[in-house]
């Protein structure tokens, strides 16, 4: 069944997608570069820093379900969304670049203060652009291929943030020099790294604000009951959601990818810069290859969610994904893989790097797609649209996830007993050794686990038509009644 809805024109699905540069920069500096900028150039025990950024996650996360329920429940003249669209904006800059300029004269642990502080007031900064953004894509269509379409843009333009940005700061900040060779640890590109994050950040948001603010009279409002909901019921509702098969389930996949793609994020600088001995020139190319698997991602996650279905695409792309992307790491523990220097080994690491990408964008696109179908499914059953308290809680989870994944990197680094302002070229290979067989098995099961959990998703295509027309239906049988001024409830919202 198509949409009711009038077509969402080119322009308004660009600007919603290329909202998410905004959350691909966050993610990028905050998971790869943080943990390296303060252990490695600064020169704070990796243990307080991984600390300090899982714990900002911890706290974000209990903050996300407030937003989502928040914006769902909100009633003004631009819609329950867009004024978290719009307010979030300035906040997320200022945060952002404050969290890369720490006063000077600082202890390790009130630098550890510092960390968390500013980038839970990043993070949640974002959460209120992120969240009400991430359930609006429900309320642009109920179509089920075109919310595939849209979580394709939003995935495309996220990498594009995300590996746009820092191949441009590898290439323009993070530069080599004489006292620093490898330029990622060079002190003095980190300001005008965070100052041009922080202005992408702003205007990430604002053209998503700006470009879908035309539909803002076709999106599902708020009624007026909902804002008397207190706090218990609101946590009542949002756990509501983890009755539903069709959440846990994404809910059970997403612990383990999340995790894994923190720990992944915490440590793949690491091992460029120490294992593969990468300059910042070579390390900014490789971040081009996530560029390439987003354009691949864009339009194959939503054929293969025709072909074989959301949940079978993004089974099957995470388990392919993961035994690639983790073999030039594997071949290297066994000396089976190029030297450091040898001429062939970018190119292999850039192909490697764009199938693996493109493999796992296609399945995190299509479990988010996923998530946008559980809306309706559990609609039929308690009359409400509640996207932003799934959306929420979906947040929470990853937020949670991606904690644990960087405390794991932590915890890697301290047991592989790896120095601190460590020297590329004189670095123990045994410590190297140790990151890589504590790294792959832990990684590969995250993977495998989470792909078992997302088999019990239930819901396919012809569900979800079904569940569409019925609220469809529903409606439209409410608002004859409302004509005909019987005394009967208002439909789902």
């Amino acid at each position: 069944m198509a949409s009711v809805l009038p077509p969402i024109t080119l322009g308004t699905r660009l600007s919603y997608g290329g909202g998410a540069i905004a959350n691909g920069v966050k993610s990028a500096a905050f998971t790869t570069y943080l943990m390296l900028y303060y252990n490695q150039v600064i020169g704070i025990s990796a243990a307080i820093v991984s600390l300090s950024v899982a714990a900002t996650l911890i706290i974000d996360a209990f903050a996300d379900p407030f937003i989502g329920r928040w914006s769902d429940t909100t009633r003004s003249r631009w819609g329950r969304r867009h004024p978290f669209i719009y307010g979030s904006a300035v906040p997320t800059a200022i945060c952002f670049t404050a969290t890369w300029f720490p006063p000077a004269g600082m202890t390790d642990v009130q630098t550890g203060f510092w960390i968390f502080v500013m980038a839970t007031l990043t993070r949640m900064s974002l959460s209120a652009f992120e969240i009400p953004t991430s359930a609006m894509a429900s309320e642009l269509t109920s179509d089920y291929a075109e919310r595939t379409r849209l979580f394709s843009l939003r995935y495309l333009f996220g990498y594009a943030g995300a590996f746009g940005f820092t191949a441009f700061a590898l290439t323009f900040f993070l530069v080599a020099t004489p006292e620093y060779p490898k330029g990622q640890l060079n002190p003095a590109g980190y300001q005008p790294f965070a100052i041009t994050g922080g202005f992408l950040c702003f205007a990430a948001i604002m053209l998503c604000g700006l470009g879908t603010h035309n539909r803002i009279p076709l999106l599902r409002q708020a009624t007026s009951g909902e804002r008397s909901l207190g706090v218990g019921d609101h946590f009542r509702e949002m756990f509501q959601s983890f009755n539903h098969r069709g959440f846990l389930a994404i809910f059970g996949f997403g612990v383990c990818k999340y995790t894994a793609i923190g720990l992944y994020s915490a440590m793949t600088l690491y091992f460029a810069t120490y294992l593969f001995k990468l300059t910042s020139g070579q390390t900014a190319i490789l971040t081009i290859d996530s560029l390439v698997a987003a354009l691949i991602a864009a339009p194959l996650a939503p054929y293969f969610s025709r072909r074989i279905g959301k949940r079978a695409s993004s089974m099957f792309f995470a388990i392919l994904g993961i035994f690639i992307g983790l073999s030039p790491l594997v071949l290297s523990y066994l000396d089976l893989f190029y030297l450091p220097g040898d001429p062939r080994l970018v190119p292999v690491l850039f192909v490697i790097g764009a199938v693996y990408g493109s493999m796992i964008a296609m399945s995190l696109i299509n479990t988010s797609s996923m998530l946008a179908d559980v809306v309706e499914d559990s609609a039929v059953t308690t009359g409400r649209h509640s996207a932003g308290t799934f959306f929420a809680a979906s947040s929470f989870m990853q937020q949670c996830s991606a904690a644990l994944g960087i405390g794991i990197a932590g915890v890697v680094l301290t047991l592989s007993a790896f120095p601190v302002k460590a020297d590329p070229r004189t670095v123990d290979p045994a410590a190297i050794d140790s990151l890589l067989l504590y790294y792959v098995p832990i990684s590969l099961a995250l993977w495998i686990v989470g792909a078992g959990i997302l088999s019990f998703y239930p819901i396919d295509e012809a569900r979800h038509e079904r569940n569409v027309a019925a609220l469809q239906a529903r409606e439209a049988e409410a608002l004859a009644n409302e004509a005909a001024n019987l005394p009967l409830g208002a439909p789902a919202r």
